[in-house]
């Protein structure tokens, strides 16, 4: 279902037609139209990146996820919570939910006490944003980024990168700490156990990026700088041997039945569901989470990709009580990683084979939708209410 509102639009009154925002832009969704004389914003390319914002010079470009207002706005009332005076902004691409991974890196690197801020992508934040935010009284930006050319928005971390050298330099020049800026990249990468493998090598056949290379022995050997952390190595690995952290189907099946008990209490006559959730394809929702509960009867659970969903944790969630479960993707012209969809496809067609065998076919859905579309989410989750508010064996 589409809508007629969009995450992002131009104030065609600010533009100049500079066209810095053409230039950065990872996806070619604007232009500028000089014989109109106007911008021209397709928003069916548009990944809501926010390069373009991040990079206007008269603030033509407004967004609806993330505005520097909101932000500041955030890190300011936290700051009052808490008492911390350092900031640490961290990409979606390197910060699996729950934040443990995260927390786990900042800790190595000698951060404690910080406000966390997540964001689809550390290039959408402008340098104003840590201008103010160091008039705020914030002491510290910490930055954690992909390297780039694991950035899942193309450019977002090089243009990061650059602004970031950029605005230390000016910091310096103001008589600011030489480390009042710091960045580090952090891409994510699988983690192995070799005690666990058995040889049978489908982690190496299932690579999209020939990330995993198979000994005449059966082990694998990955390489670091090949693998983008998509996921799906450990989701075809049968004994556990090989999984992102964070992502790892321990993790996800534990949570599937903590927020399986949360929810039993809280329907209140609606129909209970687990939604997985690609990080690239909705952004609203995956902030407004409680404890992974979006509404009282529907859990989030955050994934890489598409094809980074094992088909047991559908299973799982059925059998533990959840009425239905939605994936939400994005479609195959926006997927972030190579072939997301396609890898992933032929997993659900084994799986809807096995859920109509189990009478649970008409309770899973697969969706696709662009972030682009600020409401599509909702509008798609109650649908899915919809047609499945007879909960199962009622």
């Amino acid at each position: 279902m589409m809508t007629e509102t969009y995450a992002i639009s131009v104030k065609e009154e600010n533009c100049s037609l500079c066209s810095v925002c053409s230039s950065v832009c990872p996806f070619d969704a604007i232009e500028v139209d000089e014989e109109q004389g106007r911008l021209i914003l397709d928003v069916e390319k548009c990944q809501v990146c926010g390069l373009c914002h991040s990079a206007c010079p008269a603030s033509a470009i407004e967004l609806l996820y993330y505005a520097p207002d909101s932000l500041l706005s955030y890190v300011e009332k936290r700051m009052k919570e808490t008492g911390f005076n350092t900031l640490a902004v961290v990409c979606r691409g390197v910060s699996p939910p729950p934040s443990g991974k995260v927390r786990e890196f900042l800790a190595e690197q000698g951060f404690e006490n910080y406000i966390l801020l997540r964001v689809p992508c550390a290039g959408r934040v402008p340098p104003e944003f840590y201008l103010k935010a160091l008039r705020m009284g914030v002491e510290k930006v910490v930055v954690v980024q992909c390297g780039d050319d694991y950035c899942r928005f193309k450019r977002g971390s090089e243009v990061n990168s650059r602004r970031l050298d950029l605005l230390s330099s000016l910091l310096e020049t103001l008589g600011f700490p030489e480390d009042t800026v710091v960045c580090y990249t952090n891409p994510m990468k699988p983690v192995y156990v070799t005690d666990n493998c058995v040889g049978c090598g489908k982690c190496g056949f299932i690579c999209p990026y020939d990330a995993i290379e198979i000994s005449p022995g059966g082990t694998p050997t990955v390489d670091p700088d090949l693998c983008v952390g998509c996921g799906a190595c450990g989701t075809v690995c049968p004994h556990k041997a090989i999984y992102l952290d964070g992502y790892d189907y321990d993790s996800v099946s534990e949570r599937i039945h903590k927020y399986a008990s949360l929810i039993k209490t809280n329907t209140h006559g609606k129909p209970s569901i687990l939604a997985f959730v690609c990080q690239w394809s909705e952004f609203s929702a995956l902030d407004e989470l409680r404890d992974g509960l979006y509404d009282e009867n529907v859990a989030v659970i955050e994934i890489p990709c598409l094809k980074g969903l094992d088909p047991a944790w559908v299973v799982e969630a059925l059998l533990s009580g959840f009425d239905g479960v939605l994936v939400v993707a994005c479609p195959e012209d926006a997927c972030k990683l190579e072939k997301g969809t396609e890898i992933a496809e032929n997993r659900v067609v084994a799986l809807k084979k096995l859920l109509y065998k189990l009478r649970m076919d008409e309770r899973f859905e697969i969706h696709r939708a662009r972030p682009v579309y600020p409401n599509q989410f909702r509008e798609i989750l109650t649908d899915f209410s919809n047609r499945i508010s007879n909960p199962i064996g009622g």
